[in-house]
C-alpha cells in the first residue's frame, strides 16, 4: 500500500475502505478525498491510510472534506494526528472545507486557526507554504 500512495504518478487513485473516498496525487501533492460520515468508525478505517500518506518525508498533503456529510471530534482527532505527522516529516497539510457544520467542529475544538483551511481543492493545490 505504501508504494502506491507515495508514487509520483499523477493518475494514481487508490480507494479508501468502504465508501470513505480515495487517495490520489495532483500537482506534487497527495490528496485524501473523504466522503460520507467521518465518525469514530470511519476514523478507525481511514486512519491507517492517513498514517501511510503522512509518513513520507517533505511531503505535502491535502485533505478534501468537500464530500463529507458528517464530521465529528473523531475526524478532528484524525486530522490533528495527520497534521502533526506531516509537520514532523517536513511537509505541509491543507484542509479543503467550506461547510459551516464541519468548520464548527474545528472551531469548537479550538484548532480552526491551526489548520490551513481553504474553500476549494484548486485553492489548496495552488497554495504556497
Amino acid at each position: 500500500m505504501a508504494e502506491g500512495l507515495t508514487s509520483r504518478s499523477s493518475d494514481l487513485r487508490a480507494p479508501l475502505p468502504g465508501p470513505f473516498g480515495q487517495v490520489y496525487r495532483s500537482q506534487e501533492r497527495t490528496v485524501v478525498e473523504l466522503h460520507g460520515e467521518i465518525d469514530i468508525a470511519a476514523a478507525t478505517l481511514v486512519g491507517a491510510y492517513l498514517d501511510v500518506v503522512t509518513a513520507v518525508r517533505e511531503h505535502d498533503v491535502v485533505v478534501d472534506l468537500t464530500h463529507v456529510a458528517f464530521f465529528d471530534c473523531s475526524g478532528l482527532a484524525l486530522l490533528c494526528r495527520a497534521r502533526r505527522r506531516v509537520a514532523e516529516n517536513g511537509g505541509r497539510l491543507w484542509v479543503v472545507c467550506d461547510q459551516s457544520p464541519v468548520l464548527r467542529v474545528f472551531r469548537a475544538g479550538g484548532v480552526l486557526d491551526v489548520f490551513r483551511t481553504v474553500p476549494t481543492l484548486e485553492a489548496a493545490l495552488a497554495a504556497q507554504a
